[in-house]
C-alpha cells in the first residue's frame, strides 16, 4: 500500500491531519480570513479539509490547494462537488515547492506538512512569498514541551521547544497575532483516530492484499505515539502576518 493511501485511510475520522478539533479549526479560521472575498492557498493541502471547510464557511472565498497526492486531490474534489463549492476552489497536483501564482493570497496555509520544506524556517519562507500586502499565514507544526529522549529526537526531528518555534518566527520577520496549543485530548483524540480508522479499514477488508501492512502499520505507530513521544510532543497552530 502506497503512503499517500495509508494516509488518506488513516484519516477517515480525523480529516483535519492536525491534533485539532472541529471547534478549533473554526476558531482558527475564524481568525485568520482576513476578509470575506478572500484567495486563500494551501501547500499540502492534502484532502483539502482546511479549504473546504473556508469555503463553506465564507460564501464568497476563493481557494486554491496544491498537492503531490492525486488521490488526495481526487478526494478533495469529489467532497467540494458535493458541498456545492466546486466551482470556487482550484487543485493543481505538484510539488509545494514549485507552485507559482502571479496574483498571491490574502490567507497562505500550511499545517502540520513542515516535513515537505525541510522544517518550520523552510515553511515560514515558502508560505510567506505567496502573500499579498496584509495578508497571513496560517502555520502549524509540532515541538517538544519537554526534554524529549533521543528516540523521539530521531523519530520528530528535533524541532526544539516553544520558545525554539517563536525565535524561528520572529527571525522570519513575523509576527504571531493569534495562536493555539493543542490540548492533551486535541493530541491524543488525533492519535487514536489515525491509528483506529487504519485498524478499522484492515478489519472491514479481510481478503484485501494490503489488509497485514495496514494493521502492522497501525500498531507500529500506536507503539511508537505511546511510549516513544506522547509525554513530550506539542502541536502549535499560528496566526502570523509579516511585519513589514
Amino acid at each position: 500500500m502506497k503512503r499517500e493511501l495509508l494516509s488518506l485511510i488513516a484519516h477517515t475520522d480525523h480529516p483535519i491531519a492536525a491534533p485539532l478539533t472541529d471547534e478549533s479549526v473554526s476558531a482558527l479560521l475564524d481568525r485568520a480570513v482576513p476578509r470575506e472575498d478572500a484567495r486563500v492557498l494551501d501547500l499540502g493541502c492534502g484532502s483539502g479539509e482546511w479549504l473546504l471547510r473556508a469555503l463553506a464557511r465564507f460564501p464568497r472565498l476563493r481557494a486554491v490547494g496544491v498537492d503531490l497526492s492525486a488521490a488526495a486531490l481526487a478526494e478533495a474534489r469529489e467532497r467540494a462537488g458535493k458541498l456545492g463549492v466546486a466551482d470556487r476552489l482550484t487543485l493543481h497536483e505538484q510539488d509545494a515547492n514549485d507552485f507559482t501564482d502571479p496574483d498571491g493570497f490574502d490567507l497562505v496555509l500550511c499545517v502540520g506538512t513542515a516535513h515537505a520544506f525541510d522544517g518550520l524556517p523552510g515553511t515560514l519562507a515558502a508560505t510567506a512569498r505567496h502573500l499579498t500586502p496584509g495578508g497571513r499565514l496560517l502555520v502549524g507544526d509540532g515541538y517538544f514541551e519537554r526534554e524529549p529522549t533521543a528516540e523521539a529526537k530521531e523519530m520528530l526531528g528535533d524541532s526544539g521547544d516553544l520558545k525554539t518555534v517563536m525565535r524561528q518566527v520572529t527571525a522570519a520577520g513575523l509576527v504571531p497575532v493569534h495562536a493555539h496549543l493543542s490540548t492533551r485530548h486535541e493530541l491524543d483524540a488525533y492519535e487514536w483516530a489515525w491509528t483506529g480508522s487504519l485498524a478499522a479499514w484492515a478489519l472491514d477488508h479481510p481478503d484485501d492484499p494490503d489488509r497485514a501492512r495496514a494493521l502492522e502499520v497501525s500498531a507500529v505507530h500506536r507503539d511508537e505515539w505511546l511510549t516513544v513521544y506522547r509525554d513530550t510532543w506539542g502541536f502549535v497552530t499560528l496566526v502570523l502576518r509579516p511585519l513589514g
